[in-house]
């Protein structure tokens, strides 16, 4: 028998898995003056990835009625669409950010800095900056929406736990749902005239006791490689998800940036399911958003492609964007991460033999995030210990953004302002080098 606490680390991870930072205080560039616009979606796609590792999208037709079951933690539900469906409403918000100019010469840039350590100059890479609607961060019902659309990226429509969203969203499709899809899976909402498009990621299935559902497996191996320090060594018991430990604090870079580009990783997957909406929606704009490594791989996107990214309770993904040799734009204020400090994971804390990460098999050692970040205290304001409970969406949802936060009702703001982080620092007690 396992003792009574640790079991309940165990159990409380599992419930919801699906040092706190500095920031600058310097003064924020002027913001831009927003449009009193409001865009309305509804799901159009489901979207998943086979086990052939080909990106399969499930369409939604807006006036089809239809009900057929489906499979998510091995139970059968009934799927909705046509009629039952509901639409979201989202405030824009003028933003200034960078495109590529093309994402073949990305990749070869990403390649020659990850084999040859060359650095191609950002202005052969990116256009100059343009404005296009991105979503108001600033506005709580946006924050509210998005987020609710970003826990339904675990779900189909119909089942337990989906959130009714605001009529004038209106449009949304799934992908990967089929009951042997394996990976990377969510939504794709968009505006009935097609202006604008929002991919969203499903985050990490838990499945300790076998009842995460088919994704378990391969969201495991993401988490460990993307988030941990080296190859997810917590101790010399652990199972590694790469050979690149050499002992004595010592990690071999080369071949922990090698382990990452493999096609095991979501991010490859992602950035072709990307293109491929592009593809589709030549002319749409197209934000990014997610919860958890879902929020952490939409950030990975955004800072390939510059597209609006939006991110809740994310671990800290700017650690694995430097090991992918991803050329980012000139800036990433374009993404945005929101989170709470009662949350060990997207704080970074999850660390240690003993954290409740560690227990259920999850090396979480980043902390550090691109772009800038909004950051609840939950634990001076709300009084909440910080508890690995506290990651899940639902908290977020129902307990922070349901209604107005009051340290910034008093600051005559609807959230907290947006800041980048400073003086982060991530695997310390690690040597990164050519140790072959």
């Amino acid at each position: 028998m396992l003792p009574t606490t640790l079991t309940s680390l165990i159990v409380s991870f599992l419930d919801v898995f699906t040092s706190r930072y500095h920031f600058s205080t310097t003064a924020p560039a002027p913001a831009l003056a927003p449009r009193p616009a409001k865009l309305q979606f509804q799901l159009r796609h489901l979207h998943a990835v086979s086990p052939s590792a080909h990106v399969v999208f499930s369409d939604i037709t807006p006036d089809s009625i239809s009900r057929r079951p489906v499979y998510d933690n091995y139970t059968t539900h009934e799927f909705l669409s046509g009629s039952n469906q509901t639409t979201y409403s989202l405030h824009t918000r003028p933003l200034r950010t960078h495109r590529l100019k093309s994402f073949q010469s990305h990749s070869e840039a990403r390649l020659r800095s990850l084999h040859h350590l060359q650095t191609t100059p950002a202005h052969q890479l990116w256009d100059e900056p343009e404005e296009v609607d991105g979503p108001d961060v600033q506005n709580r019902e946006t924050l509210l929406e998005l987020a609710k659309m970003t826990n339904n990226a675990y779900l189909e429509p119909g089942q337990d736990g989906w959130y009714d969203l605001d009529e004038r969203w209106n449009v949304s499709y799934p992908f990967g749902w089929e009951p042997d899809a394996d990976g990377f899976r969510g939504h794709v909402f968009a505006t009935p005239d097609n202006s604008t498009v929002v991919l969203s990621i499903k985050g990490t299935s838990s499945g300790f006791f076998g009842n995460g559902g088919p994704t378990v497996k391969k969201d495991k191996l993401n988490d460990n490689l993307l988030f941990s320090c080296c190859c997810a060594r917590v101790d010399f018991t652990w199972s590694v998800v790469c050979d690149c430990w050499r002992g004595g604090g010592k990690c071999d870079i080369q071949c922990l940036e090698d382990a990452l580009v493999e096609e095991s990783l979501f991010y490859p997957i992602g950035t072709n399911l990307y293109n491929n909406l592009t593809y589709m929606y030549p002319d749409s704009d197209i934000w990014v958003i997610g919860h958890s490594l879902g929020g952490a791989l939409g950030s990975l996107l955004g800072a390939t492609f510059g597209a609006p990214v939006v991110t809740f309770e994310s671990p800290g993904e700017k650690m694995a964007a430097g090991r992918l040799h991803l050329p980012s734009p000139p800036s990433t204020h374009h993404i945005t991460h929101v989170y709470h400090t009662a949350d060990p994971i997207a704080m970074g804390t999850c660390t240690g033999v003993l954290s409740s990460c560690a227990i259920a098999g999850y090396a979480l050692e980043s902390r550090c995030h691109l772009g800038k970040t909004i950051l609840y205290d939950t634990v001076s304001v709300l009084d909440w210990s910080v508890d690995v409970r506290k990651h899940g969406i639902v908290n977020v949802i129902e307990k922070i953004l349901a209604e107005p936060w009051p340290p910034s009702i008093e600051e005559d703001r609807e959230v907290p302002e947006a800041k980048a982080e400073e003086d982060c620092v991530e695997c310390y007690s690690y040597e990164f080098g050519d140790f072959p």
